[in-house]
């Protein structure tokens, strides 16, 4: 999947990214076997958000180890569309897996994590308080250069929004609050994963997993990441594949993070996901900018403008896939 096509005999396009997705299945129900017996864990604990990665996850989980070691965990917070819950319950249904409602906004609030969010755009909408809402957007990378610029958007209570450019600060303050609501999610997961001596399965794809798309210690971390191989448009066929509800698989991918409906394209990525896909896959196996932009619909320029966002993105992330750095090296307790 990742070695560099013969160019001469190779007509990249959509079709190029395009998996058996019975073998793929496969693949991965025995690399999670093998990985639990490595760790002498008998199941899989997730977070089931009614999205398209949890769900496929799920799907998975039960095909490696059975059904009734899956435990499943719906996480919602003050923020959290009702939806979500709703879409999970029904992928908890389709798979028969035991999933119970795990509430984390009366903690996020005991944190401070909502007045610590708000208290930071106030420092750019003083009014900002009950009744009204908010996201972060980040620029259209197919329109500038270098690092895409975060804004906030903000809705008063009677439904109009004002954008505004936010200082470093603030940015750093909204989303370091925002964090602990993946963090305290992971805390529950882990509880739950002790208790039962389960592993948590975490659920980034290919995209995510590249671009630093999660939280340190929140949904980045797990004891497996069975597909964060897998580019986007891929976990949709092998959600196709596994019987993952038709619903989810229309739904956009979202982030369900903050109070304004918002998707992972306006608060992270350049493109919608298939044609980041293709960028990215592009990218990885050394295509040309002309021929990755008549597969995307994009001109050579835009997918140089996407590998530029790739690249400063795979570097101000980097550190997030880094373990605890040591002063020496400590050598590892073999069995």
């Amino acid at each position: 999947m990742n070695i560099r096509p013969d160019q001469e005999q190779f007509d990249f396009s959509a079709e190029t990214l395009k998996i058996d997705a019975a073998a793929e299945a496969d693949r991965i129900v025995a690399g999670l076997r093998a990985q639990l017996r490595d760790m002498r864990k008998r199941g899989l604990v997730l977070g089931l958000s009614g999205g398209i990665d949890s769900s496929v996850s799920v799907a998975l989980a039960v095909r490696a180890v059975g059904a009734k070691n899956v435990f499943c965990l719906f996480m919602p917070e003050n923020d959290s569309d009702p939806e979500s819950l709703r879409l999970g319950r029904l992928v908890a249904e389709t798979f028969g897996v035991e999933a119970i409602v795990e509430d984390i906004g009366p903690t996020l609030a005991a944190m401070g994590c909502y007045e610590r969010r708000d208290a930071f755009i106030r420092e750019l909408v003083p009014d900002y308080g009950p009744g009204w809402a908010s996201k972060i957007v980040i620029a259209n990378a197919l329109e500038g250069e270098g690092y895409n610029i975060s804004s906030l958007v903000v809705q008063d209570p009677t439904g109009n929004r004002t954008k505004l450019r936010m200082p470093p600060a603030v940015y750093l303050g909204i989303v370091a609050a925002t964090n602990m609501k993946q963090r305290t999610r992971k805390q529950i997961e882990y509880y739950h994963a002790d208790r039962l001596n389960f592993a948590v399965l975490g659920t980034p794809n290919r995209l995510e997993y590249d671009q630093g798309f999660f939280v340190k210690n929140g949904d980045g971390a797990a004891d497996v990441k069975p597909i964060a191989h897998l580019y986007k448009s891929q976990v949709y066929a092998l959600a196709a594949y596994l019987g993952v509800p038709e619903e989810i698989r229309r739904r956009p991918p979202t982030t369900d993070t903050y109070s304004l409906e918002q998707t992972q394209e306006e608060f992270y990525f350049s493109l919608p996901y298939d044609r980041m896909d293709l960028c990215l896959y592009g990218l990885n196996n050394g295509l040309n900018a002309e021929e990755v932009g008549r597969a995307a619909n994009l001109t050579a320029v835009q997918v140089e403008r996407v590998w530029s966002d790739v690249a400063a993105k795979r570097k101000a992330t980097r550190y997030l896939h880094l373990g605890p750095q040591l002063v020496q090296p400590v050598a590892e307790i073999s069995d």
